[in-house]
């Protein structure tokens, strides 16, 4: 099956050289695999045959089916405007199907006074039923055709494969490829592990998930994709975890030295939390294990994740080591570089800062000390992987925010050393413990869940444009109180076909509201220069501004107790995480601080959810958890977004977690029995293991 699979996607009837290129670019399709492997994600029954009296404005967002006869065609616009209409009628009533693209095939193609089935999207203008861009098929060519099922899958697409094969011929090539690889199908796991779990064959499976046969066999289908996506996903995880758990090559940091015990005698700025003393103990426990540490460390913006970095980079240090931390942004490299240098100044400790805007005496201080020995702990951004950085001795590694680096970018850090150092990679994007068990199946995992004494929970409210005036005198209140403001945007200039407030005119809107001198207002967004940008974030943090303009660059990396507020416009937008992220800005003093959420009046379902949920709750693994649902785990985690190594076209960490936990049970059994997955009943466990282990260049999991 592998390797007839592994043909081209261009010999599939219908598809050819040109559609195989299209394929390819927007939807990432290579192979006739890579195509029977692109599932629906619903489907229509296409059985179903509507009046147009029966059509309704309450059915805008579905696709409906109807048989209609064309009693008319007419021309409207011109030039790149112009647009071809057909009047079609049933007993029932009329509408009509309207085309602004491809016109001249299309009126060859229909023919006044023949009936049609049409199927399309509904709208309603003047309370008259209008199709846009409707596929159509001569009723008696429909009904004359032998259709696989009755049931059509409506597949992800892009605007371009929409429209130059439309839902229907998306459809037809898939059922090309099942004619002509049914036959070289073949298992891919062995039959009493089937089973055991009560799952159809794949061919069944796949022929079920293109075209049901019923509903029951529909969800039959999917339960048997789910698992081998799961299951191949884990065979690759714990194989990977087992090859690192027998090396014992991870450096030995017996001793809790005197850097680490002047600290923390005599530096730490505030207790530790109970989460913080129990993460620097496991922490601690991997490091004299003789096995390499490989630990996700997850907190809440705020929680005290760097300080726990710092006291482990002092742990490396005292035995002998250096260690590096690598942050996604050079506000955020700078923010730690100071915090660290401040709270270990007059330690016998050298730290040095390294970025890509490092002026020359700063890098040449940076390299010549690591590669001498003589600076111990190195921070930067994704400078530290270049080639010219080269350490003494690396012993301990910090990726600080790690789903901004790339899977080749984290990797590339442990390649410094001949023996790979320990790992500690950081996030304060929560990530629910199913996704986590996907994605980072190889790390230990540690929570911090605890938030310093002192801090209060952040109020978030939801506001419509309407109420603007309310809240400005709200910020007024705050900025005489003496307190600092941020004010988000998504964009930075008016996107044509984004109806959003941007960045520039709500930058002139709040300076023209709140004028000089009462007011002191600041911009930052990702196009400014970086002296610009530096300058901006220095007068919002040194208080001489009281308002902070910016786009979602701020989301990590500022960290200014006095502000109290902040101000999302368009949150609607943002997905759950980063809302989440943006409001964990504030709240880092004393204070009372909120959290405002922006949007127009007219909101999506799911936009009100996320928006409700954040009023709702501050607690980040729930609406981890929710986004996740909302959004899908490629959407939180995505391999281009974020590094994640696997690529799930069906499944779902979340919606199916019960099945995720049987496929990683079967796995570790399998593997228990056969580590190599060498007996003939497991060869098709290797490829399935093989194809999600992604053909990486890398062994991810030492930094996963």
């Amino acid at each position: 099956m592998a390797d007839f699979l592994n043909n081209s996607v261009k010999f599939v009837p219908g598809v050819g050289e040109a559609r195989a290129k299209l394929l390819e670019k927007e939807l990432g399709i290579i192979t006739i695999g890579d195509l029977l492997r692109h599932y629906p994600f619903r489907y229509i029954d296409r059985t179903r045959i509507y009046r147009i009296a029966e059509v309704n404005e309450s059915m805008d967002s579905s696709l409906v089916q109807i048989r209609a006869r064309v009693t008319g065609v007419g021309y409207a616009g011109t030039g790149r405007k112009q647009r071809f209409s057909a009047f079609v009628s049933d007993a029932s009533g009329s509408a009509e199907l309207t085309w602004f693209a491809g016109i001249k095939w299309i009126e060859k193609s229909v023919e006044v006074g023949r009936e049609y089935l049409i199927f399309g999207r509904p709208s309603f203008y003047r309370g008259e039923l209008q199709l846009a861009h409707p596929e159509m098929e001569l009723v008696e060519k429909a009904l004359s055709r032998k259709a696989h099922s009755g049931m059509q899958g409506i597949y992800p697409s892009t605007e371009k494969i929409g429209s130059t094969l439309g839902t229907k011929g998306f459809f037809n090539i898939i059922a090309n490829a099942w004619n002509v690889t049914e036959k070289h199908i073949t298992e891919s796991i062995p039959d009493s592990l089937r089973a055991h779990y009560g799952l159809m064959s794949l061919r069944e499976a796949i022929f079920n998930v293109h075209f049901p046969q019923s509903a029951e066999k529909l969800q039959q289908a999917q339960q048997r994709l789910k698992f081998d996506e799961f299951l191949g996903v884990q065979l690759s995880i714990q194989a990977q975890r087992t090859d690192r758990l027998t090396r014992r090559n991870g450096f030995l940091f017996p001793k809790v030295g005197d850097l680490f015990n002047t600290f923390f005698n005599e530096r730490l700025p505030f207790a530790l939390t109970g989460a913080q003393k129990r993460v620097i103990k496991e922490i601690r426990q991997d490091t004299v294990s003789g096995y390499q540490m490989n630990r996700l460390l997850q907190g809440d913006v705020g929680s005290g994740k760097t300080m726990v970095a710092l006291m482990s980079m002092l742990l490396a240090v005292d035995n002998g080591f250096q260690a590096c931390m690598m942050a996604p942004t050079e506000i955020l490299a700078r923010q730690h570089f100071a915090t660290i240098s401040r709270q270990t100044e007059g330690m016998n400790l050298r730290v040095a800062i390294l970025t890509g805007s490092s002026k020359a005496a700063e890098r040449r201080h940076a390299l010549e000390g690591i590669a001498s020995g003589e600076v111990n702990i190195l921070i930067g951004t994704h400078a530290l992987i270049e080639d010219k950085v080269q350490f003494a001795n690396l012993g301990y590694v910090v990726i600080d925010e790690q789903h901004r680096f790339g899977v080749e970018q984290r990797a590339r850090l442990w390649t410094k050393n001949q023996q790979p150092p320990h790992i500690l990679v950081m996030t304060a994007t929560p990530i629910p413990r199913t996704l986590a068990m996907t994605l980072y199946g190889d790390l230990d995992v540690s929570v911090i869940d605890e938030l310093p004494p002192g801090r209060q929970p952040i109020r978030t409210y939801h506001y419509t444009d309407s109420a603007r005036l309310k809240l400005w005198g709200f910020l007024r209140e705050q900025i005489a109180a003496g307190r600092q403001v941020y004010v988000v945007y998504p964009l930075i200039q008016e996107s044509e076909t984004m109806d959003y407030k941007d960045l520039e005119d709500g930058f002139q809107s709040i300076v023209q509201d709140f004028p000089q001198p009462d007011y002191r207002v600041t911009v930052c967004h990702g196009k400014m220069k970086p002296q610009d940008k530096e300058e901006s974030m220095r007068q919002f943090k040194e208080h001489e501004a009281d308002i902070l303009v910016a786009t979602s660059v701020i989301e990590v990396g500022v960290d200014v107790p006095n502000a109290t507020v902040m101000v999302i416009e368009s949150a609607e937008r943002f997905g759950l995480s980063q809302l989440h992220q943006l409001r964990g800005r504030v709240g880092r003093g004393g204070g009372q601080s909120y959290c405002i959420l922006m949007s127009g009046e007219k909101l999506s379902r799911e936009a009100r959810k996320r928006l409700q949920a954040m009023c709702q709750t501050t607690d980040g693994f729930r609406l981890a958890e929710l986004d996740m649902q909302l959004r899908g785990a490629g959407d939180i985690n995505g391999t281009q977004q974020s590094g994640m190594a696997f690529d799930l076209k069906i499944a779902n960490p979340t919606l199916d977690a019960d099945l995720l936990q049987r496929a990683r049970e079967a796995a570790i059994a399998i593997l228990s029995r056969d580590p190599q997955l060498e007996h003939p009943e497991n060869r098709g466990l290797r490829t399935l293991r093989a194809r999600h282990a992604g053909g990486r260049k890398f062994d991810f999991s030492m930094i996963s």
